[in-house]
């Protein structure tokens, strides 16, 4: 380590957006903690309040200001740091180190670059200057011309041949990008592009190759290590934020994967990367041809997944090596057994599948293309792709309990996703197997490898067995099979036409249970402690033994959303301290690979599963826990509560009949009608003609509320009958079990009384209702109020 560097600067990611979320909280919270480790001062430049970086644990001092080179100026100025990290925020972090580097800022105060340099930075974002420097190695790179007006362009891409991709540069999650098949489509994309980025890329269009990543991880001396390969379920041309991921590769050949190592490893050492960076493929599936599409010599959603998927610390290890320390000086800290230079091996299989909140806006398109739109992802671990694809899909809770056993798809919707890639296409798939199309044609229609295809099959035939006993007891060979294939109770007791619980019993009385697996990043290899778990039925007995004592489960939140996200990261891993302070032993369940609350050392036990009735049961009676925690998790534990109460679960806070209470609309209605607390008129809609009865009683507009819902999903103000149908199928959607309120909504402001609180000694109110009447006061006057606790305006 170079004891020179006494104070560092950290750049943040700043808000959250698409492609940018909670992994860059992940990372640059690891990072703090190395540098605490090892004595150095810590300076954050991050103005996301949700986050566990900017909480009083972790860096020294904390900036809630804007990641841009003025603002960094003038903390750089103030603090005087020695050096400056700007991997760890993601491409807010990274632009904005170029910009202050470009300004000869980093010179003008001494602050020196730490890890990956500068030059290497731009080797990697420039797309002109990263075809060059691969060039000198004699890499393939897609045939392309970096450009900079649409005239460049054109000429481009008529020099290439049609289709071509359009690529941004120093751009995020594929914004921008995209194919274009002819002059048009080429002309309203650049222009899009352009307004950006100075600069884009037109290259070849790879249609149909696989595209692989490796995330690698280099020292200063030159060492350098493949931490995890991934393999994309979807073909070339839709981002990899966007795909399906499988960790490690299943269709890769063994000279494949040595091949695409060995070009990792030295792009890497050529670019000179110091820490960690991830590279990605494109691989022709019918010959040895590969092309090198990028790398990000930074931390990224892509590397928080593959340190969760291998339980090896990324961010961690960076931090250390852009200090300076070798791998070979460095412990894995999860393992707490080997050194940072061991490889991590897998003896499981990783399933990552984005989220998608598009139904939440009118006119989105779902197609899926290059340019990111998922606002979250889940990750399932299981000892076979079906196990692990069955779990994932199950986590998206998107009302779908498997990829088979699900709502019916129509004809002509299952065509139209196998033709063009969009979020619910997984479902296409088994309803394509069952109405004739074999494993080779959709092969051909979608270029999805046969292997995967040959996998759903077999999920499809288990369900059809399962089918010949509905109603009647399964054998046990065949639940035992299911099982294994990831089939959860929920989806067998849909099929078996039996109540879930029932199917629980069933299988408990013939002694199939979960059993524990431990990712030890070994492949058991070599002994290791570490406390990241997770549940299968394909194995015989646990990797860890029960520690009886004060046990609290702590439920996650499960993939972020939108009205869902880092928040609920921050109440759990403050939640978990706190338990751990008080002398309890904190066991954790999420699925969410962004997140700090699944990092190693946040809570005593990490169950890296599915946060649903069946699993927390499993997880609760064998770990002997005096109680559940469910309201640091958002939604997704809330929606368990009343399951979990009446299964004898001790919920810990707020009970599961007072959550109930305030979760199902006509329950809370009837409560606010009690005590007397004004609401407009309304009325429980339990059919359309209750909802349209009600709006000619009361008039149009009416809302319609379901209820168990996040940040207000499938609400919809309805102005005629039609309107009040189509919001009732939605809320049916999304919440098929509870009541749907209506009630009158009122479209002009009107007389009430509103409270405002006000924290703190001295807050600023801003007047802005033309109802509200204060003598001397405009709609837009700033009122001071020196020592309020409220302000009522009536």
């Amino acid at each position: 380590m170079d004891r020179k560097i006494q104070k560092v600067l950290l750049l943040g990611s700043g808000a959250l957006k698409i492609g940018e979320a909670g992994e860059f909280d992940y990372s640059g919270s690891q990072a703090l903690k190395a540098l605490k480790e090892e004595g150095i001062s810590t300076i954050l430049i991050n103005p996301n309040i949700a986050t566990i970086q900017t909480s009083e644990e972790l860096a020294d001092h904390v900036y809630l200001l804007p990641v841009n080179a003025d603002f960094v100026e003038r903390v750089i100025e103030k603090e005087k740091p020695d050096g400056i990290l700007m991997g760890f925020g993601g491409q807010t972090a990274l632009n904005c180190g170029l910009e202050i580097a470009d300004r000869c800022l980093l010179q003008r105060y001494g602050v020196r670059v730490l890890g990956t340099p500068i030059q290497t930075i731009r080797d990697t974002e420039d797309r002109a200057l990263f075809v060059r420097r691969l060039s000198e190695i004699g890499v393939d790179v897609p045939r392309s011309q970096a450009v900079t007006t649409l005239e460049e362009a054109k000429k481009a891409a008529a020099e290439i041949g049609y289709p071509v991709m359009i690529r941004i540069a120093f751009a995020l999650g594929g914004l921008g990008s995209g194919m274009c098949k002819d002059e048009q489509a080429l002309e309203e994309r650049v222009k899009r592009a352009l307004a950006y980025s100075p600069q884009i890329l037109v290259e070849e269009y790879l249609n149909g190759w696989k595209e692989v990543e490796y995330e690698v991880v280099r020292d200063e001396s030159d060492n350098c290590i493949t931490v995890c390969n991934m393999e994309n379920f979807d073909p070339l041309g839709i981002h990899t934020g966007e795909s399906i991921v499988v960790a490690p590769s299943q269709t890769l050949t063994n000279g494949d994967y040595h091949r695409l190592r060995e070009l990792s490893i030295r792009v890497v050492r050529h670019l000179k990367v110091v820490g960690e960076c991830n590279i990605q493929f494109a691989l022709d599936p019918k010959s040895d041809a590969y092309r090198v599409i990028e790398v990000n010599a930074r931390l990224s959603r892509s590397s928080a997944l593959a340190s969760k998927a291998t339980g090896y610390p990324l961010a961690y290890v960076a931090a250390k090596l852009a200090l300076g320390y070798n791998l070979i000086d460095l412990r894995n800290s999860v393992t707490r057994t080997t050194t940072a230079c061991f490889e991590p091996a897998l003896d499981y299989v990783v399933v990552k599948i984005p989220r998608w909140d598009l139904k939440k806006f009118r006119s989105a398109s779902s197609d899926l293309g290059s340019g990111m739109k998922s606002v979250g992802e889940v990750m399932a671990i299981g000892r076979t792709f079906e196990e692990a694809l069955q779990k994932a899909v199950r986590m998206l809770d998107i009302g779908h309990d498997g990829i088979v056993a699900t709502r019916p798809i129509g004809p002509a919707k299952a065509t139209e996703l196998l033709a063009q890639p969009a979020p619910d296409r997984i479902f296409a798939l088994p309803w394509a197997m069952r109405n004739g199309h074999s494993v080779k044609q959709l092969h051909e229609l979608t270029h999805i490898d046969e292997w995967f295809l040959h996998c759903i099959h077999h999920l499809v035939e288990i369900e059809d067995l399962l089918r010949i006993y509905k109603g009647g007891p399964c054998p046990k060979k065949l639940l035992f099979e299911a099982k294994r294939a990831g089939f959860s109770d929920r989806q067998l007791g849909s099929i078996l036409e039996m109540d879930e619980t029932i199917v629980w019993k069933h299988r408990q009385n013939m002694g199939i249970f979960p059993v524990v697996r431990q990712i030890d990043t070994l492949a058991a290899e070599y002994p290791a402690q570490t406390n990241y778990l997770y549940l299968t039925f394909n194995g015989e007995g646990d990797d860890v033994e029960r520690e009886p004592g004060k046990n609290v489960l702590l439920l996650g939140s499960g993939a972020y959303r939108i009205g869902s996200s880092v928040e609920f990261d921050w109440c759990c891993v403050n939640a978990s301290r706190i338990l751990r302070k008080l002398g309890y032993r904190s066991i954790l369940l999420n699925f969410n690979p962004e997140t700090v609350s699944t990092d190693y050392d946040i809570c005593d036990r990490l169950y890296f599963d599915e946060i649903s009735l069946e699993n927390v049961l499993d997880i609760y009676l064998r770990e002997q826990c005096i109680g559940v925690i469910i309201s640091v998790g958002g939604q997704t534990p809330n929606n368990l509560a009343l399951q979990l109460h009446h299964a004898g679960l001790n919920i810990l806070g707020t009970s599961a009949i007072d959550i109930d209470r305030a979760e199902d609309r006509h329950k809370f209605s009837k409560l606010l009608d009690s005590v007397g607390v004004d609401q407009p008129p309304w009325r429980e809609a339990l059919s359309l003609d209750d909802a349209v009865a009600f709006a000619q009683e009361t008039g149009y507009p009416v809302l319609l509320r379901p209820s168990y819902v996040l940040s207000g999903a499938a609400m919809g103000v309805a102005t005629n009958a039609r309107e009040c149908e189509l919001f009732l199928n939605k809320a049916a959607d999304v919440s098929p079990k509870h009541p749907v309120v209506v009630s009158k909504f009122f479209e002009t402001p009107r007389k009430s009384r509103s409270m405002w609180l006000l924290p703190g000694d001295r807050s600023w109110l801003w007047l802005w209702s033309s109802t509200w009447k204060m003598p001397g006061f405009t709609r837009a006057t700033p009122l001071w109020l020196s020592h309020p606790s409220a302000l009522i305006l009536k």
